[in-house]
């Protein structure tokens, strides 16, 4: 009985890999191209989590009354050009800042579905590109709506507190968390509601960075 039951776990975690690549490798927004001009933005990744850094002002967007200096552990990063924006369940995101911190049991119940979502955002210089983030360009067109669509993520302004470091801070999201919706699959959401040629589904980081050049 315990062996049927090992069996079938590994098969499942197995058919969803396998779905997740097959989910990622499907193109949408074929007809897509990067523009030689526009709102330069990135999408990084630290193996667990992907997001999207994008510029503190720009294109008509100003993140400024949304994410506020005072909701940081020391509001001068505030002054910072640009933000790092991710969306994942609160549990998984407050304890795994990486691999490393990873627990069988958070990630259990963070696949089986919750409500419990939060928005995480880091204020920094506007980075290098590196093997870990991805630079696009984006028209102003598609990158208000790129804001639109992480704006809806946001809750209305209430629950928030400092994050990992000085420069960080977690803040309630709307959303549903589960295996099928995860934080990667919400950054391949993001980019598809943009108009950008992305995986159909993006439930890993691979499946998101794999679209873009470095």
């Amino acid at each position: 009985m315990l062996r049927n039951v090992c069996v079938g776990l590994v098969l499942l975690v197995l058919g969803y890999a396998g779905a997740g690549l097959i989910g990622g490798a499907i193109p949408t927004n074929t007809s897509w191209r990067e523009p030689a001009d526009g709102v330069r933005i990135q999408v990084s990744s630290n193996g667990v989590h992907t997001g999207l850094i994008v510029p503190l002002v720009a294109a008509g967007v100003d993140w400024r009354d949304l994410i506020r200096p005072e909701d940081l552990a020391d509001p001068l990063y505030a002054n910072y050009p640009a933000i790092t924006i991710g969306w994942g369940e609160r549990a998984f995101y407050l304890e795994t800042p990486t691999w490393a911190d990873v627990k069988p049991l958070t990630v259990l119940a963070a696949a089986l579905g919750t409500d419990s979502v939060v928005a995480h955002v880091d204020h920094l210089p506007w980075p290098t590109p590196d093997p870990d983030s991805r630079v696009i360009t984006l028209r102003p067109q598609e990158y208000r709506r790129l804001a639109a669509f992480i704006r809806a993520s946001f809750a209305p302004r209430g629950w928030h507190r400092t994050g990992y470091f000085r420069n960080d801070a977690f803040y309630a999201a709307r959303g549903r968390y589960s295996a099928l919706r995860t934080c990667n699959a919400w950054t391949g959401d993001a980019l598809r509601y943009a108009g950008v040629r992305v995986g159909a589904w993006t439930p890993f980081p691979t499946t998101v960075m794999q679209w873009f050049k470095t």
